[in-house]
């Protein structure tokens, strides 16, 4: 039986500073703990920092997609284009929305969307496409506005894992029509949980913001401004409002956010050097148009070199204290879409192969090189 090591590396992991325990505290000593003036001062801040004319701040990732898709009038039997390979809320909040995702097949060196494959899926029932920053690398933006141009579809840009990145100099938020962010514990910017939505449209904004709080057409501080308590349900939403307390932590953190993505791509050139040289093991590309800001820092295993299996590479790693994990299964093989749609494999075979192979090594902003040294040391002794 294998002892357990001395500590465990994860993955991911939040980073929190005294300063964003003051910012919460204060919040916790107000006259406001939600829907109150740190909600707007996010929004402010965030939509600056990413160049976009104006965000809507809601209480997941997950909730900022479901806004989106929304604003982009995604309703009862449109389809959706997405990658195969994504986290399942890209294509779940179509679902949500009464629609189809349409899995398109991703680049074997980049695990992003394949622009080609997305335009072979198109049909006239397409409405939209959301390609996802996979990793935090930026998708082939010049290629997908091109096509979304040429067929009239909404570009619904999915930047959950690309805060800070770039491409072609241009920042992630200002490319899509509309582009959303997590700040889940594990990204670069967390608010505990959350999401926000960024747009130059005043009607996309409006929407989004309206769904959020229930399909309310006048929130509580406009009723106030009006001295009415008159309001109405133009359309039906959620309830997917952030509270004051998570947006004072967010608007901390945004002021780390740049030294949090220089310390991930600091690790990220570490495994780079030290990966170039071990058979077996291929990190994925980076494209020399973008600024990757390393949500992820993915491996993909050769495993007829190897002669081991990806799942006892995993369990000895994990059982020597590196949290490695695997992003993702392609969407359209879990059990519901399978069931609901009728996806089978083969759909994406590129996505498919990827999947058999990818291991994700940890990264995040406070990991010490002695920390990066040992993932090296274990991941190389495991091969």
């Amino acid at each position: 039986m294998q002892s357990k090591p001395n500590r465990f590396i994860p993955y991911g992991r939040h980073q929190v500073d005294e300063d964003d325990i003051a910012a919460v505290v204060d919040v916790l000593r107000s006259d406001w703990l939600t829907t109150g003036p740190k909600v707007a001062a996010f929004e402010r801040a965030f939509a600056d920092f990413v160049g976009a004319g104006q965000g809507t701040a809601v209480n997941s990732g997950t909730a900022a997609l479901h806004a989106a898709v929304y604003a982009a009038g995604i309703g009862e039997g449109d389809e959706v284009i997405v990658p195969a390979i994504t986290f399942a809320a890209t294509a779940n909040v179509v679902v949500h929305q009464g629609g189809r995702p349409v899995f398109a097949d991703v680049h074997p060196d980049t695990l992003l969307i394949s622009p080609a494959d997305a335009e072979r899926r198109i049909t006239p029932r397409t409405k939209a496409i959301i390609p996802v920053d996979y990793a935090g690398q930026p998708c082939d933006y010049d290629a997908l506005r091109d096509i979304a141009s040429r067929h009239d579809l909404t570009l619904i840009s999915d930047a959950c894992h690309s805060l800070g990145a770039e491409y072609k100099g241009r920042k992630a938020g200002t490319i899509g029509d509309l582009t959303v962010f997590s700040f889940h514990p594990v990204k670069h910017v967390t608010t505990g949980e959350g999401g926000m939505g960024v747009t130059d449209s005043p009607e996309f904004t409006e929407k989004m913001r309206r769904f959020r709080n229930h399909g309310i057409n006048a929130d509580h501080h406009q009723r106030g401004e009006n001295l009415t308590w008159q309001y109405e349900i133009t359309d039906i939403g959620y309830n997917y409002r952030i509270s004051d307390i998570q947006c004072a932590l967010g608007l901390s953190q945004l002021k780390g956010l740049p030294a949090r993505i220089s310390r991930r791509r600091e690790i990220a050139a570490r495994y780079d050097e030290a990966f170039a040289k071990l058979p077996g093991v291929s990190p994925l590309a980076c494209s020399p148009d973008v600024f990757h800001v390393y949500h992820l820092y993915v491996i993909r295993l050769d495993l007829s070199a190897l002669k081991v299996s990806r799942e006892r590479i995993f369990s000895n790693l994990r059982h020597a204290g590196i949290g490695v994990n695997v992003h993702y299964l392609p969407v359209y093989l879990h059990p519901f879409y399978r069931d609901r749609f009728g996806y089978q494999r083969g759909e994406c075979p590129a996505a498919e192969a990827a999947y058999e192979e990818i291991l994700s090594l940890p990264i995040f902003p406070g990991m010490g090189d002695e920390d990066v040294a040992e993932v090296v040391r274990v991941v190389s002794g495991n091969l």
